[in-house]
């Protein structure tokens, strides 16, 4: 299959650009994979679509400031910052991967002022403007990253974000994320009460969205892309639930497809899934059979993207195209702070 396949037009007006308020009064566009029925709700009514005996798959890491800004050392013009960082991954204490720029101006030794508590220097390369990082500071990381560093949104996301937690969920908790699982912007604390309380059990995963995110796919032929790693974790607890489920045949649901690509990465041709810490590049297109996956909450996604291919391993092309077609016309609003599907 061709990138160009997985091709939509999508009017710039239908891109969001604030999130909705409240978080469950986005719009919610359910999918039925055995009719092909398509239903037009609002995401407070994802609870009549879920079952007592579901077990529902979300991803808690938490998105970090991690958009930095500061001054090289030794360019003519001090008093200016000059200098984009986007913290990716983790390499160890004071060690980050990051998308840099202007990535030319970055050689190896070259340093950076962050701020009085904050210096880099690079240490390392990769391609497309990726750097390493060693930073040295005073204090806590995360805490002067919460002072000064700003959300990375999305380059399609113009307006400023003037409350900081709307591109978390309520239940982000490990830090470590350069972007939101944004199916998850959609539940309220209430929410999610109702959803425990229709006896839906709620497990836990973690993967840190890092490159794979903003990573565009640029080969002609989607086999030829290739998958940047991201860190994730599944414990032995959600493994024995969700293993529970799949023996009994009942319905795992993700909510979004990072939860998706952290379950199918350590599951068994049975649907079992393992305890499991570490890195995965799995890279779901169609033609990819799930073994865990029964139904998945999702946002709509940028077209020739690694993730419209996946929900199209998930429907098929066809019908994710006629899918996404409909949205267009009935004016859903797309992207990280858009609207959600529920496709079971």
């Amino acid at each position: 299959m061709e990138t160009h396949d997985f091709y939509y037009d999508l009017p710039k007006e239908l891109i969001a650009q604030t999130p909705m308020e409240p978080r469950d009064h986005s719009r919610l566009l359910v999918y039925h994979k055995d009719s092909h029925e398509i239903e037009h709700k609002h995401f407070y009514d994802v609870i009549d679509y879920l079952k007592a005996g579901d077990v529902l798959v979300i991803n808690d890491t938490k998105v970090m400031p991690a958009r930095i800004y500061g001054t090289r050392v030794g360019d003519k013009v001090t008093k200016e910052k000059n200098t984009e960082v986007l913290l990716l991954k983790r390499q160890d204490y004071k060690t980050w991967e990051c998308i840099t720029r202007p990535a030319k101006k970055l050689k190896i030794g070259t340093e950076i002022v962050f701020s009085d508590e904050l210096r880099g220097k690079v240490v390392g390369y990769a391609d497309e403007g990726i750097r390493f990082i060693e930073f040295s500071f005073d204090g806590v990381f995360e805490d002067i990253l919460d002072r000064i560093g700003q959300m990375p949104l999305p380059p399609y996301i113009t307006k400023k974000l003037e409350d900081k937690s709307r591109y978390n969920t309520i239940y982000a908790d490990r830090l470590g994320s350069a972007a939101a699982p944004t199916a998850g912007l959609h539940f309220t604390k209430e929410l999610l009460k109702k959803v425990e309380e229709k006896g839906v059990t709620i497990a836990h995963v973690t993967l840190n969205v890092g490159l794979g995110t903003f990573r565009p796919v640029k080969e002609e032929n989607i086999q030829d892309h290739k998958m940047h790693t991201e860190s994730y974790e599944i414990t032995k607890e959600t493994a024995d639930i969700i293993n529970k489920a799949v023996d009994e045949g009942r319905r795992v649901i993700c909510v979004g497809t990072t939860s998706v690509r952290v379950v199918e990465s350590v599951s068994d041709d049975n649907g079992h899934v393992k305890e499991f810490k570490g890195d995965t590049n799995i890279f779901i297109f169609p033609g990819y059979k799930f073994k865990v996956v029964k139904g998945l909450i999702t946002n709509f996604h940028l077209p020739e993207s690694t993730l419209i291919m996946l929900v199209s391993a998930f429907l098929g092309r066809e019908e994710t195209l006629r899918m996404y077609d409909i949205a267009v016309k009935e004016k859903y609003r797309f992207f990280s702070f858009g609207d959600a599907t529920l496709l079971i």
